[in-house]
């Protein structure tokens, strides 16, 4: 399992060796330094925390300067799941090297938060026809139910906070890293506004770690020889009768 923490910068395009276009959103990654070690037998998980960006030392309260004790201040950590042998220590440190062009990843980042808003920008309604008859209604949600239960249902598409949640994005390529600048190129869109803190890795769900197992063909069942009727192969009881039949005639 590979990780790393980073903050988001922008979004940008990068131009292939056959000349496609690729939109890209870069990402300043690490370096990351492995602040704890937590194992299931007293943390109840196997996970390893991972740290991530300076932060004034008069910031920090009592618990986390003796939680980074002879460790660098750090501003973010985040835990990460990992196989009991991941042979990681406490106080270890990696960047993107850790990556290479091509691989598959995961990204964990907060969505932008757009306040309250209605059931047409938070759930897509088409409001009502705007004509004659439908006045101060076209985004409006309608009816929330029936007279009959004489309640509003859980789980009723209404107006309300929109955003500001953790969302997670899968099967994310690496197009470009940039070792000097600790500089990641990932495709596509990334969750998040500019400076959002990103969790990236290489978790169960990408295509470079869950690969679908091979199916064994059947093979093909060999044509047994027939059984010759030979007198070994003859039972006993036919022998003799066929003896009585001789002395008969």
């Amino acid at each position: 399992m590979r990780c790393i923490l980073g903050t988001k910068i922008a979004m940008t395009q990068i131009f292939r060796e056959d000349g496609t276009v690729v939109p890209v959103t870069r990402v300043q990654a690490g370096p990351c330094v492995v602040t704890q070690i937590k194992t299931e037998k007293r943390d109840g998980v196997h996970a390893v925390q991972v740290g991530f960006g300076p932060q004034k030392a008069f910031r920090l309260t009592k618990p986390l300067k003796g939680h980074l004790k002879n460790l660098d201040t750090i501003k973010h950590m985040r835990d990460f799941r990992a196989p009991a042998d991941h042979g990681l220590s406490r106080g270890d440190t990696f960047s993107v090297g850790i990556f290479s062009i091509g691989d598959r990843v995961q990204v964990v980042g907060v969505s932008k938060g757009k306040g309250f808003q209605g059931v047409v920008k938070r759930h897509g309604f088409h409001g009502s026809p705007a004509s004659h008859g439908h006045k101060d209604q076209l985004r409006m949600p309608g009816s929330i139910g029936s007279a009959d239960p004489a309640r509003v249902f859980k789980g009723t598409r209404m107006g309300g906070h929109t955003g500001d949640q953790q969302v997670t994005v899968k099967n994310l390529e690496i197009v470009a890293i940039d070792e000097e600048k600790n500089e990641l190129c990932i495709k596509g869109a990334i969750p998040g506004a500019r400076h959002g803190v990103l969790m990236i890795s290489t978790e169960e769900g990408s295509i470079d770690v869950a690969k679908k197992p091979e199916v064994e063909q059947p093979t093909s069942v060999q044509e047994e020889a027939p059984i010759e009727n030979t007198p070994e192969a003859v039972p006993a009881p036919v022998e003799e009768e066929k003896a009585e039949e001789q002395a008969a005639v």
